[in-house]
């Protein structure tokens, strides 16, 4: 006597054995011939950030020539070209409030950011009304609600934040005006005269304010 359970086992079995040989077909199918899962898809790169501060130097160059019988001009007073050189670091706004909270009002800042901003001179020039000699100097500057002024150190090479006032050779009014646009970057520039490059003016600026003073080579 047939069993009629035996037939519908077989058909089990066989239709486990079909479905274990899919299911195997399927694995390898999602796998490499090493049996290694396929590589992820390449991601975008990251989006840039802006970098918290960068450097950036400022410089004019102008002739040597004879006056009274001397040249002046280039360093140690040989003939040649004279150059004024501001080195600084840079910050950037990144959608901070500039002033009153990174840069403090009433309150001495660097004029840039990391190191104390250099300034090196191979000539005497008069910065607003101050006879700043040949040399290098640190400039700080002072925001205050009443206006800004220029601070001309004569220690360097300190942090930007060691400001020792009893080496201060002046303090230089700042001219202020407000820009129509705001400057993400914090920048200094030595702009010449367009017809004489032994003078011109130096300017600062950050966010919606600009600030400014007149230098000139002090010729005897």
């Amino acid at each position: 006597v047939s069993n009629p359970y035996a037939s519908t086992t077989m058909r089990a079995i066989r239709a486990g054995a079909s479905a274990v040989v899919l299911f195997a077909s399927f694995l390898s199918a999602q796998t490499s011939p090493t049996g290694q899962q396929p590589a992820a898809a390449p991601q975008p790169p990251p989006m840039p950030r802006a970098a918290a501060s960068t450097l950036a130097s400022v410089a004019v160059v102008f002739p040597g020539r004879l006056i009274g019988g001397r040249w002046m001009g280039g360093a140690g007073g040989l003939a040649g070209p004279a150059k004024l050189e501001i080195v600084y670091g840079q910050p950037h706004a990144r959608g901070r409030v500039v002033f009153g909270t990174v840069v403090p009002m009433d309150s001495v800042w660097r004029s840039g950011a990391n190191l104390a901003t250099q300034m090196t001179t191979d000539v005497d020039v008069m910065i607003g009304g101050t006879l700043v000699k040949r040399g290098v100097y640190t400039l700080y500057s002072l925001p205050t609600r009443s206006g800004w002024k220029l601070i001309i150190n004569r220690q360097t090479g300190q942090w930007g934040t060691e400001y020792d006032a009893s080496m201060d050779l002046a303090r230089v009014d700042l001219r202020s005006r407000t820009l129509a646009e705001p400057l993400e970057t914090f920048s200094i520039w030595l702009v010449p005269a367009a017809d004489q490059p032994a003078r011109g003016v130096l300017k600062m600026g950050w966010d919606k304010t600009e600030l400014s003073v007149d230098w000139r080579v002090n010729y005897p």
